[in-house]
Order: structure tokens, then C-alpha cells, then sequence
């Protein structure tokens, strides 16, 4: 049996790492950049509006001239009228600035008079409400680094750079094995010696906070044969691979030998602690197990202090523990023993 802190120490240094998946953008939310993204244009990519206006230019304007206005520009409009002199050219935000034009004037900042405009807007200045070429992001520059969890907010920015998909650390595909012969399914009718399945629902609950759902759930009968080959299909299919009940050392608790028998290396067995004392943790290959206690409490604090670092750190986080918080009790508790409680 050993510590709290040597079982959390040896699991995050046996985690299997981190293996990237190709996504597109709108499915990544919340998933580690496995790789670097590079922005493949200037953003804007042409100098553009900043407001609804009119677009003229700075240099030739004459005190409380009148611009003519013949054009108009809006957003996504390719070919562009060239600015003549004496104009000004109606503009709407995003839009292109045309050729001949260097500044924006605000539509709030002009009387319209007779054919045109007159600039009510003594503190205007070269090159206002224009966004030039390249302002926000230059071509090949650093768009997001690796390691980038992304929200989103990021992924907005992605898109808008024409980014389309991206390399995430994936979320481990995870399998849920429940023993136990008296278990049955919520809703069915109670038999003598039967209690409800409940581990299932509460785990599914949990790992689906973090984004993921098993791609297996089998219920195994408490006999030798049936646990070596739900763990054989659950190795097979699994990075993640999460048993409840079976692992203590009762005449029909088969999963610590079925284990041994599969190949799985043990990493530790029995941890000091209360609730979960008999909890297990091996590797085969790239797929972490973890034997978790019967007991509906046991499990979901073992989850909680072991299986949610791990699951963060095969998904490129930081392997942390659920946070800790503080509550008032509304009654006296009192420790028994030494071992740390959860």
C-alpha cells in the first residue's frame, strides 16, 4: 500500500502521452493545439473601413468644400470605383477602401448638402477609420502556439483567417467495464439480493463535463472468464479503460488476476486513503487502466483525485486535480484514523 502522494506521482509519470487528431475548427472547442497555427494571409487583407462613412482623400481637402458624392462601397464589393477629385465616395464598414481614397469619415461627421457632402468634423485626420493591410495579423506570422486550449473566441479568430481545421490532442477514447452480479439497471424491479446500477450513469455524467463519451459500456457478470474478455475488448479498443467493483480480494473478485493475465503492468494497488483503498492502476501499451472501487462515493472520488489529471494530461493540460473548496459544516465531523479522507 502506498501514499496519496506517490500513487498521483507515479500515475503522471505512466500517463500515456498525448496523440493529435486532425479537426475541423467548429468541432475543436476545447481541445490542446497538438501544432502551431500560421496565420496564411494579411488580416485585413486590403485596407478597409473601420466605420459606415464616406471615404475621400485627406490631402486634397479645402475648408468647407462641398464632395460630390457619385459612388457607393459596401462590404464584399470586388470591383472598386477609382476616388476622382473633389469627391467623396459613400462607404459601409468592412468594405474596401478604394483606389484614391486614404480616410473614412464618420456618416454622424457630414451634413449632406446638394450633390454631396460638408465635413462637420474639425478633429479628422489622416487615415482615420481606415484599418491598413496587414494591421492585424501579417501573413506567416504565429496565429495561435501550440499548447493553445482552444475557446471561442480563438477559433472566431482561426476561421476568420480562413483557417478551416487544426491538430488537437485527443480526448482518450474510454471504456467503462461495471462488474458485479447484483447489479441491475435502474427501473427494473428490485429481486432479492439485488441492488441498482448506478456507477454507469454517474461516471458517463462526469466524463461527459470534460467531452467525453465511452465508445464502451459492458456489464460483466462476476466470473473469470467473462472479466479477461471484457478487459481484452476494452485494451483493444480503449486508451482509457475504467472497471468498477471486482478489484479487492473476495472470492468472486476476478479483475486484479484478469489484469495480470492480460498483460497490464501495474503501476499501484491500494493507496492509503479513505474512501478507494483498493484502488488499482496499470498500463499496457498506450492504454491506462484504472480498477476503481464498487462503492458509488469511492468511485467518483478516486475519479476525481486520479482519473481527471490523467485525462488532462492525455489531452495536453495541465495534469491538475479538481480543485479544492471550502464549505461550513452544518454538524460536527469527526476523523477517524489516519489515513487521508476525501
Amino acid at each position: 500500500m502506498i501514499s496519496v502522494a506517490e500513487a498521483k506521482h507515479l500515475l503522471l509519470a505512466n500517463t500515456p502521452p498525448p496523440q493529435p487528431v486532425q479537426l475541423s475548427l467548429a468541432e475543436a472547442g476545447g481541445y490542446v493545439l497538438a501544432e502551431a497555427l500560421y496565420s496564411p494571409i494579411d488580416m485585413p487583407p486590403f485596407a478597409q473601413s473601420a466605420m459606415d462613412g464616406y471615404a475621400l482623400n485627406f490631402g486634397q481637402l479645402e475648408a468647407d468644400a462641398v464632395l460630390r458624392v457619385r459612388h457607393s462601397v459596401q462590404a464584399g464589393a470586388a470591383e472598386l470605383p477609382r476616388l476622382a477629385a473633389g469627391e467623396a465616395i459613400r462607404i459601409f464598414t468592412g468594405a474596401p477602401v478604394p483606389p484614391g481614397a486614404d480616410t473614412v469619415v464618420m456618416q454622424e461627421k457630414v451634413e449632406l448638402v446638394e450633390g454631396g457632402i460638408r465635413l462637420l468634423d474639425p478633429e479628422l485626420k489622416a487615415g482615420a477609420n481606415v484599418r491598413s493591410p496587414a494591421s492585424q495579423t501579417q501573413k506567416g506570422a504565429l496565429a495561435a502556439p501550440a499548447g493553445t486550449r482552444l475557446n471561442p473566441g480563438s477559433i472566431g479568430f482561426l476561421a476568420g483567417l480562413g483557417l478551416s481545421e487544426a491538430s488537437v490532442f485527443a480526448a482518450p477514447a474510454t471504456g467503462l467495464l461495471i462488474t458485479g452480479k447484483e447489479l441491475v439497471a435502474p427501473g427494473t424491479p428490485l429481486q432479492m439480493g439485488q441492488v441498482y446500477e448506478s456507477n454507469s450513469a454517474s461516471l458517463r455524467a462526469v466524463l461527459a463535463e470534460g467531452g467525453i463519451t465511452p465508445v464502451l459500456l459492458r456489464q460483466v457478470e462476476d466470473e473469470a472468464e467473462a472479466t479477461y474478455a471484457a478487459i481484452q475488448e476494452g485494451l483493444a479498443g480503449c486508451r482509457l479503460l475504467l472497471i468498477t467493483g471486482g478489484i479487492s480480494v473476495g472470492d468472486y473478485d476476478f479483475v486484479y488476476a484478469a489484469l495480470q493475465q492480460a498483460g497490464v503492468e501495474t503501476l499501484f494497488y491500494k493507496v492509503k486513503q479513505r474512501p478507494g483503498k483498493p484502488l488499482y492502476c496499470g498500463r499496457k501499451g498506450d492504454t491506462l487502466v484504472f480498477g476503481l472501487p464498487g462503492n458509488p462515493a469511492s468511485v467518483l472520488s478516486c475519479f476525481y483525485q486520479y482519473v481527471v489529471p490523467a485525462i488532462r494530461q492525455m489531452k495536453g493540460l495541465a495534469a491538475e486535480a479538481t480543485p479544492p473548496f471550502f464549505k461550513t459544516l452544518r454538524e460536527d465531523f469527526t476523523k477517524s484514523g489516519d489515513l487521508p479522507s476525501f
